[in-house]
C-alpha cells in the first residue's frame, strides 16, 4: 500500500542510483535498460548506433540512451507491456489502431520520460542546480512531475477521473513499408512516430484538447489512409497548436489504498481568454516548412496565399483564427 507517491522533481532524483520509474519503492536491484528497446530498432531495421542530439547538444547512439529500472518492475511490469505494444505494432494498423489507448500513453510516456530523465541527468552532472533548483521552469517541471506521476499506472493502479490527459490518434498510411521514424517535442510532451502502415501522433498532457481542436479535420480524415505528406502535415498541425495551447493543467492526486486517483481542474480557471493562443498563418507555415522538408517545398511556397497555406488536405480545414 502506498501513503505517498515518487516524485523526482523534489529532490532531482536523476543520478541514476533509483528506478527512474518507481524510485526506491522496491527492495530487487536496479539495471539499466535502454529507452528504445531491442524490438523496436530491429522492426526499424536499426543497429542501434543511430545517433540523437540531446538538448544540452550532446549527441548519443540509440544504445546509450539508458535509464535505471527496478528489475521486478522491469520484468513484471515494464515487459509485459513492451511485448504488447511489440506484437500490435508487428501486425500493423489494424491491431495497432485497437490498442488500449491507456496502454498507447503508457508506452509513449515512459519513452519521452525517459528522455526528460536523461536531459534532466545532464543538467545534475553540469552543476546546473542552484540554491533555487535547476534552471528550469516550474511550470514545466510541474508538467514532466505529473506525467511521471500518471506513468505509475505502469506498475500499479491510476485511476483517471472522468477524463484522459491525451489527446492520441492512430492513423493509417498509404504507404505499407513506411521507414521507422520518431520526433518528439519535450517543452510541450508531443510526439509522433510512423512505421510500415502507421503512424501516431499524440500530445500526453492536453486532457484531448489539441484533439477537439482538429476536430474538422479529423472528421475529414476518419480511416482514410494518409500519403507521407498528409501525415506529416497532420503532425505539423498538432505540433503548432500544442505550443499555442496555453493552459498548465492542474490535477487533483490522491494515493488510496494501493492505487492513485487523479482527477483533473477545469482548463479554464478563471481565465476568460480561449484555451489556444492565435493561429499564426505564417509562424505554422515555417513549422509545416520543417515537416515537409523530404519533398523540399519552400516557405514562399506554402505561404503564397498568406490566408491559405499550402495543403495536401482538400478542402484544408485549417482551424478557425481565434
Amino acid at each position: 500500500m502506498i501513503s505517498t507517491i515518487y516524485q523526482p522533481f523534489k529532490n532531482f532524483d536523476f543520478k541514476y542510483k533509483n528506478c527512474f520509474l518507481s524510485g526506491d519503492t522496491f527492495s530487487t536491484p536496479v539495471v539499466e535498460t535502454t529507452i528504445l528497446p531491442e524490438w523496436l530498432l530491429k522492426a526499424a531495421n536499426f543497429s542501434g548506433e543511430e545517433q540523437i542530439k540531446l538538448l544540452d547538444e550532446s549527441v548519443r547512439s540509440y544504445n546509450s540512451l539508458k535509464v535505471p529500472c527496478n528489475t521486478e518492475v522491469l520484468s513484471h511490469f515494464v515487459q509485459p507491456l513492451e511485448d504488447k505494444i511489440a506484437d500490435a505494432f508487428s501486425k500493423g494498423y489494424a491491431a495497432v489502431s485497437q490498442l488500449d489507448q491507456t496502454e498507447l500513453f503508457r508506452w509513449i510516456g515512459k519513452f519521452m520520460y525517459g528522455l526528460i530523465y536523461i536531459e534532466m541527468n545532464a543538467a545534475v552532472r553540469q552543476q546546473q542546480i542552484s540554491e533555487d533548483g535547476i534552471n528550469m521552469s516550474q511550470g514545466l517541471m510541474h508538467k514532466f512531475g505529473n506525467l511521471h506521476t500518471m506513468l505509475q499506472g505502469i506498475y500499479l493502479d491510476v485511476i483517471f477521473e472522468d477524463f484522459v490527459p491525451w489527446s492520441i490518434l492512430v492513423v493509417p498510411l498509404e504507404q505499407t513499408d513506411t521507414p521507422f521514424s520518431f520526433r518528439d517535442e519535450i517543452n510541450t510532451i508531443t510526439f509522433s512516430l510512423k512505421l510500415n502502415d502507421f503512424g501516431i501522433v499524440a500530445c500526453l498532457q492536453d486532457n484531448g484538447t489539441n484533439k477537439r481542436y482538429h476536430g474538422e479535420l479529423l472528421k475529414q480524415i476518419e480511416v482514410k489512409p494518409l500519403s507521407a505528406q498528409q501525415f506529416e502535415e497532420l503532425c505539423a498541425r498538432f505540433y503548432y497548436s500544442a505550443y499555442l495551447f496555453n493552459r498548465l493543467p492542474e490535477y487533483t492526486i490522491l494515493p488510496v489504498e494501493g492505487a492513485i486517483y487523479i482527477d483533473a481542474m477545469p482548463l479554464r480557471g478563471t481565465q476568460q481568454k480561449a484555451l489556444f493562443d492565435h493561429w499564426q498563418h505564417k509562424t505554422y507555415a515555417q513549422v509545416l516548412q520543417d515537416f515537409w522538408k523530404p519533398w523540399g517545398h519552400t516557405l514562399f511556397e506554402i505561404i503564397k496565399d498568406p490566408t491559405n497555406p499550402m495543403s495536401y488536405f482538400n478542402p484544408p480545414a485549417i482551424p478557425e483564427l481565434h
